[in-house]
């Protein structure tokens, strides 16, 4: 997360789906679904398209066809997750600005009419900052920004789980920034 801060405004850049382990993860599925795809449609044709195996050994009826599915579930996956990288979903801003009184959360949706997302929120109506931390199997550690009215706000963006340290220190500098309290710790 980058950010950029004077004495009155902070802003930090979200970064969305263009990040490495999507375009790793797009290049595996790809290769790999065209590889399935031409495995079942080998056996089926009974004609070799793969040059480094022999997949026309395979009986079409159940083994050629359950190829053939998985290399199109797994080009359908890749073809969706390249849109997202395209569209560049989840990424944004938050801008937190004393000048003008208010914190803006800026995020960029699936296109159609609400394609940008924007929440303002006046810093008088902000209660406080929570650190939310949950250990275990899939592990969640996020940054919310809670208001008077209750909701909370996720400021943090949706990756690999960050160090404890940088996600403290990143929730505490906000919250002094701020002038709230900070919770869960």
């Amino acid at each position: 997360m980058n950010e950029k801060s004077n004495e009155l405004v902070r802003r930090e850049i979200i970064t969305g789906s263009r990040r490495f382990s999507n375009y790793l993860l797009t290049i595996v599925l790809t290769l790999g679904g065209i590889g399935f795809v031409l495995s079942g449609c080998s056996s089926y044709f009974k004609i070799n398209l793969l040059p480094f195996a022999d997949p026309t050994q395979l009986t079409f009826i159940p083994q050629g066809i359950i190829m053939l599915f998985y290399g199109v579930v797994a080009l359908t996956i890749s073809i969706y997750i390249i849109l997202t990288i395209i569209w560049d979903i989840g990424s944004g801003y938050n801008e937190f600005n004393k000048e003008e009184n208010v914190v803006r959360i800026a995020r960029n949706g699936f296109p159609g009419k609400n394609r940008k997302i924007l929440l303002s929120y006046s810093i008088k109506n902000i209660k406080s900052i929570k650190l939310s931390i949950e250990d275990g199997l899939n592990p969640k550690r996020a940054i919310y920004l809670c208001s008077k009215d209750q909701r909370q706000i996720p400021l943090t963006p949706v990756e690999q789980p960050r160090s404890l340290q940088e996600l403290e220190l990143q929730a505490s500098t906000l919250s002094k920034f701020l002038e709230v309290s900070l919770e869960g710790i």
